[in-house]
This record gives C-alpha cells, structure tokens and sequence, in this order.
C-alpha cells in the first residue's frame, strides 16, 4: 500500500501519517521526489488494506491511498511508474544512462587490476567489476584475496576515478566490503540469502542483484524487495543467465526477463553476458543484443592475460577486445536511445 502525499503537504502531514502507520504496527518507507513524497506501507495484511486506505485518505496532506496487491510492494510499477537511475559513484546506471562495469571476475593481483582498470578506463568504462571474495563451485578453486583484493581495487579506484563494483557473500564480509565499494554485489549464489539482502539494504550503499540461474523473475522480483524493506530503493537488478537443457553455452542469457521485468519494477537491469554464455567470442553479441532489448548497462569481464587468469578465463576479453565491443555498443545504444 502507498501513501502519497499532495505537493503542499508539509512534513508534519508526513510524520503525522508515519505515526499512524507505527501505531498499526506496520513498517515504512519514505520516497522524497521533487513534486510529491510518497510512503510505502510495508506489512499492512490483504484483509486490512481496504479499511486501512479509507482510514490514512482522510489524513492531513493525504492526496491518495494506493493498494499494491503485488508480493513486491516497494520496488514495483505501482509505487513509482517512472524508471530509476541508481547513481554507483559518479557513473549514472538508468535514466537513459548505459552503465558498462568491466574488469576481471577475480583480483589476482595488484598489477592486474591496475593494469585492467586503466585499460577499461581508456576503452569508456563507466565503473570498474573485480571480485575479492569469489564463490566457486568447488571448494579447491581460488576464492579470491578477501581484504587485500578490496586494497587493491580502492588503489585502482584512487588512480583511474573508476567506481568500484564488488562482490560479498556473506553478512559478516558486509561492513568491510562497503567501507571500500561504491556498490555491493550479491551474487546468483546468494539471491535467496535472506538475511544477506536484509542487511544489504541498509549497508548505506547500492546493491546490485543478480538473478539466480534457477529462479523465477517473480522469485528475483522478491528477493530486491528483501533489500528494498532492509532501506534502500537504490537497486541495480542483473540478469546473468539461467540454467536451461542447452549445454553449447554455460547458461542462457534471458533478455525476456529484462523486458517482463522492466514491467513489473522501476529499478534499472543490467546484463551480464560474460557468466551467461562463457565463451569469449559470444560475448559481444549478447552485449549488444541485451542494450537493443533494453539493458540499463552490462557487466563484461576484462582481464589482461585470458588464458592465465585464475577464474572464468574463457568467457574474459582482452582489453583490446573490450575496446572494439565499447565501439559497437555506443553505436547500438545509440540507435535505442541511450548514451554511455
């Protein structure tokens, strides 16, 4: 259910509405735009929303009551009809703003993320992707550097200006990956970690969910509303592939679920085609087709030296591979209306 509140309400009406939803013991959140303020009810049962409504639409400043039936209240259509641009540092990701994070999957070292941070940088990158904790599906891969991979994405920050986007995989790395990141990743591993996306939410920076490779959009949908009650509306959803009967390329890439969920929610979709398809040379054409389907931005994975990376080398382009698909996608973003 949303609260939205006429243009001269003031913010006594806004605290006076606040207080009642308190006093009915359900939750809130407030959206502050430059005409109106709205207020999301969070926890107001089907059965009571009728009554509830016809209760606050009576109340000082009160314009109207909107009842959402759907499972994801804050991050839907209903609760604001106008796409969102998540800001991930300086770089803008929506709005007509077409993010391009790229780097490697793993921090290696200092001199590869220096040396890729500097080549994406060059190429038109608008933030910078490296994982210092890595989810691997066995446990004798290489889990990355932990800290001393965040030092060394915070040195590459500090020299190319590039925002960082970084992974964590579990409530106890959250405090020390947002003290360094500009937006904290949650992986396909971890969509359904609830408690992870509720302390996401209020870790004071954006979050970026990747969908899982056997999850439903709804199931998607539900889990960025985890991260939105837990404080933050400032949410990049990512589509990385699903898992399907096909086994020519390591997942499927989805560009269906980005236009169903451009639908159902405001919050900007970005495209990961280098975890979907796995293979160098296919990750072009994916990029470009999900920016022609309506991608808010792309995840692409960038790595000096492909073949002796320690993780995902086969789906890793070389920077000067990267530099030739930033080439092409400025043209199709071009072509659709959007601009790096």
């Amino acid at each position: 259910m949303i609260i939205v509140m006429r243009p001269d309400s003031t913010e006594q009406d806004v605290e006076q509405v606040v207080a009642r939803l308190g006093e009915r013991g359900y939750g809130h959140h407030i959206s502050r735009g430059e005409e109106r303020t709205i207020i999301g009810a969070i926890g107001a049962p089907d059965h009571e929303k009728e009554v509830v409504a016809g209760q606050f639409s009576v109340l000082p400043g009160v314009e109207r009551v909107v009842p959402i039936l759907k499972p994801y209240k804050l991050i839907s259509r209903e609760y604001n009809p106008r796409p969102a641009t998540v800001m991930i540092g300086p770089a803008r990701v929506g709005g007509g703003h077409l993010g391009v994070i790229a780097g490697p999957c793993s921090v290696e070292s200092a001199e590869q993320v220096m040396q890729t941070a500097r080549a994406v940088k060059e190429a038109g990158a608008t933030a910078l992707r490296g994982g210092a904790f890595k989810p691997r599906t066995s446990p004798y891969s290489f889990q990355g550097l932990g800290s001393e991979g965040l030092d060394y994405l915070a040195a590459a920050r500090e020299e190319t200006g590039l925002p960082i986007v970084t992974e964590v995989m579990d409530v106890r790395q959250l405090d020390g990956v947002a003290e360094v990141a500009d937006c904290v990743q949650i992986g396909a591993r971890n969509m359904q970690n609830y408690d992870l996306l509720k302390e996401a939410g209020h870790c004071g920076r954006p979050v970026m969910l990747k969908r899982g490779f056997s999850s439903t959009i709804e199931e998607w949908l539900k889990a960025a509303e985890y991260i939105a009650a837990g404080g933050t509306l400032d949410i990049v959803l990512c589509e990385r592939g699903i898992r399907t009967f096909e086994t020519a390329t390591r997942f499927t890439l989805d560009l269906s679920a980005m236009a169903v969920a451009r639908r159902e929610t405001f919050l900007p979709i970005v495209a990961d085609p280098s975890h979907a398809v796995g293979i160098s040379h296919l990750v072009a054409p994916m990029a470009l087709a999900a920016v022609a389907a309506g991608a808010d931005g792309l995840l692409i994975e960038v790595h000096p030296r492909p073949d002796q990376a320690l993780s995902d080398g086969p789906q890793s382009l070389t920077p000067a591979a990267f530099a030739e698909l930033m080439r092409q996608v400025r043209q199709v973003a071009e072509a659709v209306g959007r601009h790096v």
